[in-house]
């Protein structure tokens, strides 16, 4: 029997250039299921299952187990999923290019030092080795540009306050020529981005007394190597529209914690930490961290966010399967609007607390969907292979009225 639209396994199998054997497996191994499954057992597959095929054969490629690939990838083939998709994997292969250059490099100084009569240089050994021993920061990045991704685009779509929020904390900043400073836990560059002509603007401005005085410095630090990689190509864009102007703005990008900063004393004018602190494992430790690498009478800026935030979002993702949380943990507990004051007052001479004042009106179900999944809860385990069927559920709660999401969040600017 033959369906119009659909292959059997055989049919996907030859078409796709792969074994029968490899699509019985990858559907064994629930990370590829067949569209159509009769009553007699029978499997049937259809173009739109490639989108799936191309995600696992690439990961695959890249070096991902089969339990990574299971969790980076989506049940659904529509051309949003795709598009981002694609995206991604784009990016890490031209990550992956640029590990391997580094690589071949590494190899060929070794050669040139062993035929120059000098012996293994070790440190250059070392280095390939740690270039070689990446997939955990390329998997890390992978997930968490898509996470991120998925979460300022539905802010910048929805909010009802225009100003954004990057714009927001860059103006609690207050930022001017002659400054160090420090973002710890920078994620994509996001906040750099999307004020990097107010930045660069305040790099060319004169001097009242005439005095030229040295660059703003801005030092862009994250544990993950792959979050590091992002930023540096997002600022990189932004920048190259400004680079035949004077501008006095200098980046550097070094992979780091907000526990070890690894900066000398003193160094900086202003540490930012935009939702970071509550990942830490020991915050005490990052704040008094963030008061020794800051000059005295420095600037902290800090964001975090309240109890009631994004409310909403979680009833809804809990209305489809009660099951699923979309924190592991209530971060907010750890460092937020609630008890942050007083964490802080321990370390810096004067606190004051900001809010930002902003909501959500979503009446599309795509982004929500996105920003769902994104989450650090439980949730993939129960939409990876239902995510059609949830995204029909979310489209059904929006058919009356948006739906109005709380935003509690805000930060605190510390001087030291």
């Amino acid at each position: 029997m033959h369906k119009d639209g659909y292959y059997s396994s055989g049919e996907f199998a030859k078409k796709a250039n792969v074994s029968v054997r490899t699509i019985r497996y990858y559907d064994q191994q629930n990370i590829l299921k067949p569209s159509l499954l009769t009553a007699e057992g029978v499997r049937f597959y259809t173009d739109s299952d490639f989108t799936r095929l191309q995600q696992v054969l690439l990961l695959k490629y890249l070096g991902f187990s089969l339990d990574d690939i299971r969790n980076m990838t989506i049940g659904d083939s529509d051309y949003h999923v795709l598009k981002n998709s694609l995206e991604l994997q784009k990016r890490m292969i031209e990550d992956k290019i640029a590990q391997m250059q580094l690589v071949c490099k590494a190899i060929e100084e070794t050669e040139d030092s062993i035929n120059a009569g000098n012996g293994v240089d070790w440190s250059n050994m070392l280095e390939i080795i740690h270039l070689t021993t990446m997939e955990d920061s390329m998997k890390n990045q992978y997930l968490n540009a898509g996470n991120i991704s998925a979460r300022i685009n539905l802010h910048s779509q929805f909010s009802v306050n225009k100003q954004g929020w990057f714009p927001w904390i860059y103006e609690q900043c207050n930022i001017h020529k002659g400054m160090r400073i420090l973002e710890t836990g920078c994620g994509d560059g996001t906040l750099w981005v999307d004020n990097i002509g107010r930045l660069a603007m305040e790099g060319r401005r004169s001097d009242p007394d005439g005095k030229k005085k040295h660059n703003i410095i801005v030092e862009l630090t994250d544990i993950s190597e792959g979050m590091i990689s992002d930023a540096k190509r997002n600022v990189k864009l932004a920048t190259e529209s400004w680079k035949e102007r004077d501008i006095d703005v200098i980046f550097r990008f070094r992979t780091a914690s907000c526990e070890k900063t690894g900066a000398k004393d003193e160094q900086y004018d202003l540490v930012i930490a935009n939702h970071v602190l509550f990942y830490c494992d020991d915050v005490s430790k990052a704040l008094g961290e963030i008061v020794r690498v800051l000059k005295p009478g420095g600037m902290f800026v800090c964001s975090t966010y309240g109890s009631r935030h994004m409310q909403e979002i979680n009833r809804l993702a809990s209305g489809y399967d009660k099951r699923i949380a979309l924190e592991a943990d209530k971060l907010f507990e750890k460092f937020g609007l609630d008890n942050g004051m007083g964490m802080l007052e321990k370390y810096f001479t004067h606190v004051e607390r900001r809010d930002y004042n902003d909501a959500l009106v979503v009446d599309k179900a795509q982004p929500l969907v996105d920003y769902i999944l994104s989450c650090h809860g439980n949730q993939k385990e129960y939409l990876v292979d239902k995510y059609t069927d949830f995204k029909k559920y979310v489209e059904k709660k929006l058919e009356s009225k948006p739906i109005r999401i709380t935003k509690e969040a805000g930060g605190f600017v510390c001087t030291k």
